[in-house]
């Protein structure tokens, strides 16, 4: 699903109005409609108070239309009129007349701190005091209303945006973003609902089909891709029915160290889970005894070193390399790293000690081949391309970094970000229960598999990530948040693949 920039949203709305012969009064009629059925279909009737809070423009006007609607089916409602300018737009104007046409019930009209009204705890609220449009930051006395709300525990929903987000913008002062329960846009996500400073504001997401022009939906380029089971299932490529396990690559995993053999059994694990066809760990001495006792499908070579990796070679030719679940940082390490990426031309996925190398020594960045994936959480990556003010600025400093350097960055988090120059995908799989050791060894595994069988490395990032996180719902459906572990994530990479389709996966001749 496309992510739109405000500027698009209202190019969207101006187009349809032109296509459909309305105008846009009648698209906010209907548009509002679909937010009062789902407050109706939630409340059922229930006699519980209901506060709305509108602004003075289109958004305001939508909040004036699911309260008319709220009084006609009976329910107890205010509306509140934030009266922070004393310009209005016309949409607004029509739907306030409307609403005092219908009921005795008038607007109340908001100019100050002092007139704030009392919310319970057991209100139902409806934020409509600023959408997608809002560029700038709010009046301090709309803000202390924002505090207000937030402050009384009441469920608050909101229309199109929390107030005081903004679509493609960062917002200096998060106490001023109305923090919502449930949130129902329309027609396509905004970023902001997805970088980490502010994705919290905006709870529950329900995004509404208004009917949009389709034309324009499809043609215009997007801000960012939103990716969910459809479009993942779109990048998978099913096996031929005819095929060895040589169709399906020979993925090297490299890493380890004395006390984390278990990370380089995870991404080996996850990476034959996730297709590989042939996986060979290259780990110190340490591990061998466990990991092939621990993992019998997969080949090992050792360092000549017991406990760390030294000097890295072997006698065979992977079409990619997993490099990085931990290795350490020791000098040597880092000097068998360097001299591993001279050596070899293949893609690489690194992660974990790997970026933590390229930190301390990023010369190396020049040496990593074209079209590699580097897998940092937030952390990792401020080590590689440093600090940031704010998500957004962050964003662009990793497309540059991608640029120059001619790699894909993945950044973890609970919406993962697929970084490339022009490009950019945020994944939807994934819950709470994935923050736990290992979950990045296991990523790692999944995306070097997938470039062992053949996708493009942005493919496999992608397909990649989308994996993971949907083998760790399916983790958490059996052991709860609390009790998954790494190893569960990596054992249910194969059934992630399988809940792509609704039915059984046929064989293709």
């Amino acid at each position: 699903m496309k992510i739109l920039s405000a500027k698009q949203v209202k190019e969207a709305d101006k187009l349809t109005i032109e296509k459909q012969g309305i105008s846009s009064d009648e698209l906010m009629e209907r548009a509002a409609t679909k937010v009062f059925e789902e407050i109706h279909k939630r409340l059922q009737g229930a006699p519980i108070p209901v506060k709305i809070f509108c602004g003075i423009g289109n958004n305001g006007g939508d909040g004036l239309v699911v309260g008319r609607q709220l009084i006609e089916a009976g329910y107890d409602v205010t509306i509140y009129i934030v009266n922070y300018s004393d310009q209005r737009s016309q949409d607004f104007l029509i739907n306030y007349d409307r609403v005092k046409n219908r009921t005795k019930k008038w607007p109340v009209l908001l100019k100050s701190e002092d007139e704030f009204p009392e919310i319970n705890y057991g209100d139902f609220v409806v934020d409509a005091i600023f959408g997608v449009g809002l560029n700038r930051p709010l009046p301090d006395w709309v803000a202390g209303l924002v505090r207000h709300i937030n402050a009384s525990g009441a469920f608050v929903l909101a229309i199109d945006m929390p107030s005081g987000l903004m679509a493609d913008a960062a917002v200096e002062d998060l106490e001023s973003i109305i923090r919502a329960s449930y949130t129902i846009t329309f027609q396509v996500p905004k970023m902001a609902f997805y970088m980490p400073d502010t994705a919290p504001f905006v709870g529950d997401l329900q995004i509404l089909d208004i009917g949009l022009d389709a034309g324009f939906l499809k043609q215009t380029g997007a801000v960012a891709e939103l990716i969910s089971k459809p479009e993942a299932r779109a990048l998978y490529r099913p096996r031929q029915r005819f095929s060895h396990k040589g169709n399906y690559g020979h993925a090297l995993i490299i890493g380890g160290s004395y006390g984390k053999i278990g990370s380089v059994c995870l991404a080996a694990t996850a990476a034959l889970r996730a297709g590989a066809g042939l996986v060979t760990i290259y780990s110190p001495k340490c591990g061998y005894d466990i990991l092939q006792t621990a993992l019998p499908e997969a080949m090992v070579i050792t360092d000549p070193h017991k406990e760390i990796l030294t000097n890295i070679q072997f006698d065979l030719d992977p079409d990619v390399i997993g490099f990085g679940v931990g290795v350490g940082t020791k000098e040597e390490t880092i000097e068998a790293f360097e001299r591993l990426l001279k050596m070899n031309k293949k893609p690489m996925v690194i992660d974990a000690d790997g970026l933590n190398i390229l930190s301390k020594k990023n010369e190396l960045l020049r040496l990593i081949p074209e079209g590699s994936v580097l897998t940092p959480h937030p952390k990792e990556l401020e080590r590689l391309i440093g600090s940031w003010k704010d998500d957004f600025e962050k964003l662009e400093k990793v497309k540059s970094f991608t640029r120059e350097y001619k790699v894909i960055v993945l950044i973890k988090g609970t919406y993962t970000f697929v970084v490339t120059p022009n490009d950019l995908f945020i994944n939807t799989s994934g819950n709470p229960g994935m923050a736990t050791a290992g979950s990045g060894d296991v990523l790692t595994g999944v995306i070097t598999a997938l470039i062992g069988q053949g996708y493009d490395s942005l493919r496999a990032a992608v397909l990649g990530a989308y994996l993971h996180g949907k083998a760790g719902d399916l983790a958490a459906e059996k052991f709860s948040y609390e009790g998954v572990v790494a190893g569960d994530i990596a054992k249910n990479t194969g059934a992630a693949i399988f809940d792509l389709f609704e039915t059984k996966q046929t064989n293709n001749s």
